[in-house]
Order: C-alpha cells, then structure tokens, then sequence
C-alpha cells in the first residue's frame, strides 16, 4: 500500500440517512465527525419507497435549524448511488453511526459495496455516545406518538415540530412533573 501525500484541501466527509427526524444520536456522530474532518455534511436520501413523517424540505429545515451556528455542517439531498454523490461533492468519506451489532452487520456490506463501486471513498463506522446507543428516528416518532418524552433524544426544534404534526403538548417531564413548552 503506498501513502499519498496528505492533501492541502479541506476534508469533506458525508454523513448520509434519512433523518426523519434527525436525533441526538445524529448529532452526536455529526460532533464527532467534525474532530475528524473539516466539514461534515449530511446529506438526506430522498427514497420515494419510503413514506417519511416529514418532507424532505421539512428535513432540510430542521437540520439547518439545529446546525445555525455551526458552518462546517452542510446540508444536502440526494438520490441514487451514495458514492456517486460523495463523488460528486467531492467528498472522500462516508461516515456511518454504529449503534449495535445489528447495525454492523448491514453497514459492512455496505461498505464494501461502496468500496467495490468506488475503491477511492472510504467509509468510517463512528459509535454514539453511549445515551444514544439505542436512539432510532423511528423509536422517537413511536414513543412521542404514545405520550413519551424525547426532548432528551431530539434537538429542541424536533420537538417543537412533532408537537406541530402529532397536535399534541410536550409530555410531562416524570422527574419534575411539569410540562415543557412547545
């Protein structure tokens, strides 16, 4: 194997998924994307196989929401081949969250899928912090529908906005009692 010489221009990796909605856990592989690189975007599959809660410009608009403050975190969509779009922005990454096992199994094939279509982008498997490891959009979208609290799994946009699609209140917090504000 030989070493290429390190290159002088920005790192850019990619962080694809659905996110409906982004979760804590995202974000969380998003912070620890960027000790590594020097930008991350994350860029949302737009997957007509798939009935999402939320369009993707709606997706769009929380990631941006959340992510205001923060420059090096891009925002982006696509369809068809991941390391085509990676290519394509020049990207030479992919990062993907680990949670369990489960998760490694299909990220491996992956990967080596990708490898094999693209020998030139690489793909890094990031774990959340341990809070997260069991963080799901669809376990949040489930528990929030059912009267659970997420604010501690979801950015605080999240919430307000599934509190606007579900019609409901933000649920009672059961170590104080009290209702927060949507």
């Amino acid at each position: 194997m030989t070493k290429d010489k390190p290159s002088s221009r920005p790192s850019l990796a990619v962080f694809p998924g659905s996110f409906d909605p982004i979760t804590n856990g995202h974000l969380d592989i998003v912070e620890r994307g960027l000790h590594v690189f020097d930008r991350v975007r994350t860029a949302i599959l737009i997957n007509p196989e798939k009935k999402p809660l939320f369009s993707i410009d709606e997706r769009v608009k929380l990631i941006r929401d959340t992510y205001a403050d923060e420059p090096r975190v891009e925002i982006d969509t696509f369809s068809g081949l991941l390391v085509d779009y990676a290519e394509k922005v020049g990207a030479t990454v992919i990062i993907r969250g680990i949670r369990a096992i489960s998760d490694f199994e299909f990220e491996f094939q992956m990967a080596l899928m990708n490898r094999r279509l693209n020998p030139a982008i690489e793909t890094v498997f990031m774990m959340p912090a341990e809070s997260y490891s069991y963080v799901s959009s669809r376990l949040v979208k489930e528990v929030f529908q059912l009267g659970g609290r997420v604010s501690d799994l979801v950015p605080p946009v999240v919430e307000r906005r599934l509190c606007e699609v579900y019609g409901s209140p933000i649920p009672p917090d059961p170590a104080s009692g009290s209702r927060g504000k949507p």
